[in-house]
Parts: C-alpha cells; structure tokens; sequence
C-alpha cells in the first residue's frame, strides 16, 4: 500500500478493464481494492466482464457499446446481445457508451444512435449508465453532443467517467444528479482543467476509478494501470480538496456502492 495510506474500509475502483490484463485474478486484490467494476464495452468484452463478476465476490460487470466500436457493431444482433447480458445478476450498469472524435469525427450519426438507444437500455433497466465522452483536440463537438443526448433522455442515474474538464458537460452531469469520475490522468501536470472539475464537483457524487490498463497515475505514469493503482488518484485528489486521505477513501466508496445499487 502506499506510504501515508490508512486502510479505513476499503477503496473501490468503479471503472476498469479487468479482462484486458494479463492477470485479472491477481490484479483484482491489490493495495486493499474491496470492489471494482469491469466495464464490458463491446459484446465480447462484455460476457468476459461477466465472467470475471461471476468468478469474484468483489468484481462487478456493465455491458455495453463503445462509441468508437458503434459504426462497426451497432446493429440488431448487437442490440439483442447486450440487452440479454443487461439483466445479468451481476451486472450493474450500461456502458460504456457516450460520443468520441477523438479519432474520427465522422460518425456521429451511428455514435447517437447507438448512445440513445443505451440511455433508453439504462432507463428500461433502472441501471447507471456510464458515460465516455473525448473530444477531438482543439473541438468541443463530442461534450456538447454529449450534453444534448443526456437532456433529450432526460435519465437521471449515471457516471460522467474519465472527467474530461468540460465545463459545460460536468454541469450538466451534475444537473442531472450524475456521479463524476476521475482517473490517473488528474494527476498528470498538464491537466488543469480535469484538476479544476476534482475540486468542485460535490463530496457525495465524486468517484475514483482507473480505466486500467489505460492512464496510469503518477508515479506509475507510462506503466500499464492496474486496478490497485487507484489509491494514487485518491492520494492526489485528497491533497488538492486538502482532504484526510481515508476520509475521501471512506466517502469514494460509500458513493461507488450508492450509484451502482451496491449493499
């Protein structure tokens, strides 16, 4: 564990991607992780995020379709599978979906469609839906698109992951009564505006997560993340709100259980 941390309850990463390690049965215990969600963000990400769910008492599953996978998968076949995964026991949100140009800012079309239609799936399934949301550099197009899907459902009951320090998106996540994530990339030094958002958004809806393998924290920077590394996030994020770290441990995980229904 590290230097300085005081075990209180238990630390929970709410957004990781246990099934792309390569070894998720040793990852999953590290540094005093009691609870951490696999995100299944494609079909077969999905059945082997609930694979792991339903081989561990402290792994949980969401299904869903990445917004960058939504032109190649987003189809009727796809839709039957996610929604039949969706009533899983151990499953506990939708997603992750939401709208991304980082890579091709051409497909918004198959993006919304696809983000709807999960929005709608979240609703029907009384689940948090977990957002992505990356814009393209020097575009806001993908958090503005982001906020408008979000008011036109009108569903209540998400996770803004992976803060991207959109102003106008956290306001209408947390107008909406979201929960808002942050990864090792708060960390980074340049991150000014995702360290800016860390500091405001209210105690009862912050939440830590890795997005492991991806965006490891300092000092683990360039390394693959790991679930475990959480503890580093929290370590940032409680000296920027000059927090007792197992104070914001005992809060992050106390609103990691609420939002996904968790005892």
């Amino acid at each position: 564990m590290p230097a300085g941390f005081r075990y209180v309850q238990g630390m929970f990463d709410t957004h990781c991607h246990l099934d792309y390690l390569d070894d998720p049965a040793s990852a999953r215990a590290e540094l005093g992780l009691t609870g951490m969600v696999c995100i299944g963000a494609d079909p077969q990400h999905a059945r082997n995020a609930i694979a792991l769910a339903e081989a561990y008492a402290d792994v949980y599953a969401t299904v869903g379709l990445h917004p960058t996978d939504a032109k190649a998968q987003d189809n009727a076949e796809t839709r039957a599978l996610i929604e039949s995964m969706s009533g899983h026991a151990r499953v506990v949100g939708i997603g992750e979906t939401g709208l991304d140009d980082y890579w091709h800012d051409d497909e918004r079309a198959e993006q919304r469609a696809a983000f709807a239609w999960q929005l709608d799936l979240a609703r029907r399934r009384d689940l948090p839906v977990v957002i992505h949301t990356r814009d393209k550099a020097g575009t806001e197009t993908a958090s503005l698109g982001c906020i408008e899907e979000l008011r036109n459902a009108g569903w209540r009951r998400g996770i803004l992951h992976c803060c991207n320090g959109h102003v106008g998106l956290l306001e209408a996540a947390l107008e909406l009564g979201f929960h808002v994530g942050f990864a090792g990339n708060v960390t980074y030094k340049n991150a000014r505006e995702i360290q800016a958002a860390a500091q405001v958004v209210p105690l009862d809806r912050l939440l830590l997560e890795t997005d492991a393998p991806f965006l490891a924290p300092v000092p683990k920077r360039g390394k693959p993340n790991r679930p475990g590394y959480v503890r580093y996030t929290l370590q940032f994020i409680a000296g920027l709100r000059g927090l007792e770290e197992a104070e914001l441990e005992r809060l992050t995980d106390e609103n990691a259980r609420r939002v996904y229904g968790l005892a």
